[in-house]
């Protein structure tokens, strides 16, 4: 199995109300910033999938996102495939600057 890290955009659909996009536009103004339109906010989720392959993760997070993370009537979602990583090997975590060496850890001297 492998594991395929998704992300879920979900935003109001074109011609559906969004105060909180209008709030946003409106308030551009008083922060001295100009040029910016047509704001609409959303939400974005993540999600881990173990899949037999990306084909097979991806149908499983379009069904959630069709039938859970959304709502069809007024919203719509677009799908980004973030990573996939097999589960045969668990990988190293990077923090900060990959090139630089592992700080130590435990009590200062």
């Amino acid at each position: 199995m492998t594991e395929f890290r998704f992300a879920v955009n979900v935003t109001p659909k074109p011609g559906i109300l969004d105060p909180q996009g209008r709030a946003v536009e409106s308030s551009l103004g008083h922060l001295g910033i100009d040029g910016v339109s047509a704001v609409r906010v959303g939400r974005r989720v993540e999600l881990t999938v173990a899949a037999a392959d990306e084909a097979a993760a991806r149908a499983t997070v379009e069904r959630l996102a069709g039938e859970l993370l959304s709502n069809p009537l007024i919203e719509a979602f677009d799908i980004e495939l973030r990573q996939a990583t097999s589960s045969m090997v668990s990988p190293r975590p990077v923090t900060g600057d990959a090139a630089a060496p592992a700080a130590e850890t435990g009590p200062p001297r």
